[in-house]
């Protein structure tokens, strides 16, 4: 059975104080909560602050991005998987569409991004996902499905049960605009598909695919209901402690 993974991300929002402030408030709603892994992809300048605050918790922490380049080096701006891991994360979100859309991220840089973040001891969390243009023509199968190919090739089967993959569809993203239940479940099948056509049925069962696009607690338990939904990537309803609490304990609703 498939281990569920809340994951929130906050993007650029909330400084090193707001931060910590939301551990405080965000940790005895989810001290028990012990049916899914949690984790939380706050800003650089406040993993390690944060870290430090949720030592010994079942709270994990991820990097929103990360260099696609090994080891150190004279590349000005960019955060290696080596001090990703230094200063506490478990995770890295690769290849998120806001990095796609307006950072020039390529399925080839989320590839190289896979290899040093595993390189490194990390969990990725890879995004995927169609555009509304994309969507209404038709065209998410196989925008989607490139993606996976792409971003993924030339990964083993052991690399493959390392890694996260979470669909997030981008005309969902910040619109309010929700894939209904269905729709995320049909992708992510169609996701689980391509992945038994590259590295067989036996991986493809065992990946965790999540779900992203405008989650909050009014919609998680319908998401959640779905065989072939494992998770959740939450953007804005992950930035107030009670509500990403409700979005954790969907079970207890």
């Amino acid at each position: 059975m498939r281990q569920p993974v809340i994951a929130g991300n906050w993007k650029m929002y909330k400084t090193v104080s707001e931060a910590v402030q939301f551990a405080l408030d965000f940790k005895p709603h989810v001290v028990n909560s012990h049916h899914c892994e949690i984790v939380l992809a706050p800003t650089f300048t406040s993993l390690k602050t944060l870290n430090d605050r949720l030592e010994g918790s079942n709270i994990k922490t991820a990097g929103q991005n990360v260099c696609d380049r090994a080891g150190e080096g004279a590349f000005t701006g960019e955060v290696s998987a080596k001090m990703l891991k230094d200063v506490g994360c478990s995770y890295v979100i690769i290849g998120h569409s806001e990095r796609r859309q307006y950072f020039g991220e390529t399925d080839e840089s989320v590839n190289r991004k896979i290899k040093v973040s595993l390189a490194a001891g990390l969990t990725p969390i890879v995004c995927v996902g169609e555009n509304l243009a994309e969507r209404e023509a038709g065209l998410m199968e196989k925008t989607v499905g490139s993606q996976v190919k792409q971003g993924f090739s030339s990964l083993t089967e052991d690399d493959l049960l390392r890694i996260l993959i979470a669909y997030e569809p981008v005309w969902a993203i910040g619109t309010g605009r929700t894939a209904t239940p269905e729709i995320a479940a049909s992708m992510h099948h169609f996701i689980r598909s391509s992945l038994a056509e590259g590295w067989g049925k036996s991986v493809s069962q065992k990946v965790r695919i999540l779900y992203g696009g405008s989650v909050k607690p009014e919609n998680i338990v319908s998401l959640m209901s779905e065989e072939e939904i494992d998770g959740a990537l939450v953007g804005g309803a992950s930035l107030e402690p009670e509500s990403f609490a409700r979005i954790v304990n969907y079970n207890r609703v």
